[in-house]
């Protein structure tokens, strides 16, 4: 099941010396990781005429697409407390940057109307390509080794559930937990066990540091009772976990017990699975919609 988000609007833009009027919708779908949008325009609005003015206008929506995408990366949440503007604000990326993400996107041909009146473009930017930008270490921090390890077992792949609503931790409230870019992981002592500086940086073309899923892809019936796509990642023997409480300026961060925290650390292997991303949360469909 495909869970988005549509923002609707007009977008005004100048290209070529004149105000085109573009329609656009955008949708965020945090369980595929991506962004799609779609854009389109009046050949009228810009005095074009076909068929000579075909490329004319396919021109026009590469030129102008980066502009209207911008405000969307812009606002994605990169962790509790920041979305990427804060994060351009602070320099540790460039606005180019993220054009170039635009211009970079998987976009098919443009398609006309069936009155040839209109002409529009279908594009997605794999929100992998913003993470990437924003992991700034060379090498993973290790995660913290119990002085004492508990007996555990040795996982394929952890699996966090959070999709109720949850306590906010150091607030007298419940909320459900929204997905970002860099979610950390806490235990009920408030240690922190996962954080993005953990996150193998060899790996941030390939997939994100958590993916998000919903309840039904992890009771499939299958041997793992996963999803594919979500087996191919944690395998056929990960570790279930509920989460107890939500942290974070926005509740964006899941809080375990530390029990369960210590079968993740006390395990070279175990520890492993954190480094490589292959963590799964598991939220409300509202919040990946």
């Amino acid at each position: 099941m495909l869970f988005v988000a549509i923002f609707c609007l007009m977008s005004i833009f100048p290209i070529l010396g004149q105000d085109i009027p573009f329609d656009v919708s955008h949708s965020i779908d945090w369980v595929k990781g991506e962004i799609s949008s779609q854009v389109g325009f009046s050949l009228a609005s810009a005095d074009i005429k076909l068929p000579t003015g075909r490329y004319l206008a396919e021109e026009i929506l590469q030129e102008a697409f980066p502009g209207i995408l911008r405000p969307c990366l812009l606002s994605l949440r990169v962790d509790s407390g920041a979305i990427v503007r804060d994060a351009a604000d602070r320099r540790e990326l460039l606005l180019d940057d993220l054009d170039l993400i635009s211009l970079g996107a998987d976009r098919p041909p443009p398609n006309l109307s069936t009155d040839l009146s209109r002409i529009g473009g279908r594009y997605t930017v794999s929100m992998t390509r913003i993470s990437a930008l924003l992991t700034r270490h060379r090498r993973a921090i290790e995660p913290e080794r119990p002085l004492i390890p508990a007996q555990a077992a040795d996982y394929t792949g952890i699996i966090i559930i959070a999709d109720g609503e949850l306590p906010v931790h150091g607030r007298r409230a419940q909320a459900l937990a929204e997905p970002c870019l860099f979610p950390k992981i806490w235990d009920t002592n408030m240690n922190l066990i996962y954080e993005r500086n953990m996150f193998e940086p060899a790996l941030r073309e390939e997939r994100l540091m958590v993916r998000y899923a919903s309840r039904e892809s992890i009771f499939r019936p299958t041997p793992s009772g996963l999803s594919e796509d979500l087996a191919a990642l944690v395998g056929p023997n990960p570790y279930r976990i509920l989460a107890r409480e939500v942290f974070g300026i926005n509740p964006t961060d899941p809080v375990i017990d530390r029990e369960d925290a210590f079968h993740i650390l006390s395990t070279e292997n175990n520890r492993r699975l954190l480094t490589e991303g292959r963590v799964v949360l598991v939220l409300n469909e509202k919040m990946l919609k």
